[in-house]
């Protein structure tokens, strides 16, 4: 082989990992994305009393709550459990962590490039709705805003609120970093599902 043709080569094989490197990015959004249709048809069954209500037949996982961050018009599922697998397609519900309406802190932990990229927007005085299973709107005012060690984070399970919890920096190229950006809100009032708006799928942050 001359030079020529090894560098052609060279140039060709380098084309090709990057187009699969973007290919396998848009597939991860593309998962997501459809996660999101899926789950929103197995909350619609959940609403109507159906309990614990596979996305589709494999999943070990299931929608428990509807977050929104109305500002920052964020709109997503909660999926119970806050596995790898789970977090690939919607923010999740830390087990051992308070079921919502039930005394204590509800962590919720989601992934920074996707559906928890909208939490570097929300600001201390913004509203966030959570409504669980039983059909009610749970509403929190965002307090603060904290970026942690994994090693040295604590919450106050015992305490009213809501944690909203992602990797941080948001933009940084490495994974599995140890800093970690924590959104803590106040209860502020629990209403009736009729001041809820339908679900919407498209509202999920992309990467």
């Amino acid at each position: 082989m001359n030079r020529r043709t090894a560098r052609t080569s060279l140039a060709v094989a380098l084309l090709g990992i990057g187009v699969w490197q973007m290919g396998a990015g848009g597939w991860i959004h593309a998962k997501a994305a459809l996660a999101q249709v899926l789950l929103a048809n197995a909350w619609t069954r959940t609403q109507i009393g159906v309990d614990a209500v596979a996305p589709w037949p494999w999943a070990d996982t299931w929608p428990v709550a509807r977050l929104e961050a109305p500002r920052v018009e964020a709109d997503m599922l909660v999926l119970a459990g806050g596995s790898g697998r789970t977090l690939a397609f919607g923010p999740g519900h830390l087990d051992g962590s308070a079921m919502l309406g039930k005394p204590g802190m509800t962590v919720i932990i989601g992934h920074r490039d996707t559906h928890f990229r909208f939490l570097r927007d929300l600001l201390p005085g913004d509203t966030l709705n959570l409504t669980g299973r039983a059909g009610r709107v749970h509403r929190f005012t965002v307090r603060e805003r904290q970026i942690v060690h994994k090693d040295r984070a604590r919450l106050a399970m015992d305490v009213p609120g809501l944690a909203l919890i992602t990797c941080y920096p948001f933009d940084t190229v490495t994974t599995d970093g140890p800093l970690r950006y924590v959104v803590l809100a106040d209860p502020v009032a629990t209403e009736p599902l009729d001041n809820a708006m339908p679900i919407t799928t498209a509202a999920a942050p992309a990467r």
